[in-house]
C-alpha cells in the first residue's frame, strides 16, 4: 500500500516517511503546548477552595454572569473574561480584585457601566474569591 499526500496521489516511500516524521513531529509539539503544559499555580494567598466559591458567586448572587455571560465568555454588555485580554485591568488577582471592587464607571468598549461588586451586596471575601475565579478562567483554562 502506497502512501498517499493530501490530494491523494501516490508519492514516493522517502516522502512519505518525510511526511510521516513531520506529522508526529507537529503532533507531538502540539500536546507539549496544549496537553502537557503544567497549569500556572494560584496566586499567593489564593486557594482552589475560592475559585470554586468564586464561581458559584459569579454564577448566582454576584449576578457577574448577568452581563459577562455564562462561565465570563462576554457578552453585548461586557468582555469575555476568559481570553486572557485586558481592558480596564492587569490580569493580576490583586488587579480583578480592585476593578470588582471599585466597578468600571466609563467602559472602554463595552456600553454598560460596571458598579461597584457589579451592583451586587457581596462582602469583600467574596468579592476575593470572585476574583480568584475570573484569573483562573483565563490563567488556568478552567
Amino acid at each position: 500500500r502506497r502512501a498517499r499526500d493530501a490530494a491523494g496521489q501516490a508519492v514516493p516511500e522517502s516522502e512519505a516517511e518525510t511526511m510521516r516524521v513531520y506529522s508526529f513531529g507537529a503532533v507531538a509539539a502540539l500536546a507539549a503546548l496544549f496537553l502537557l503544559a503544567p497549569p500556572q499555580e494560584l496566586p499567593e494567598g489564593v486557594t482552589p477552595q475560592m475559585v470554586e466559591e468564586g464561581e458559584q458567586i459569579f454564577a448566582g448572587k454576584g449576578i457577574c454572569f448577568s452581563c459577562h455571560g455564562a462561565g465570563g465568555a462576554g457578552g453585548p454588555l461586557a468582555p469575555d473574561l476568559t481570553a486572557g485580554e485586558w481592558l480596564h485591568v492587569d490580569g493580576s488577582y490583586e488587579g480583578f480584585v480592585k476593578i470588582i471592587t471599585n466597578g468600571v464607571p466609563n467602559p472602554k468598549q463595552h456600553p454598560a457601566a460596571m458598579p461597584p461588586k457589579g451592583g451586587s451586596a457581596i462582602s469583600d471575601d467574596e468579592v476575593n474569591s470572585v476574583a480568584a475565579y475570573v484569573w483562573s478562567l483565563s490563567h488556568m483554562g478552567s
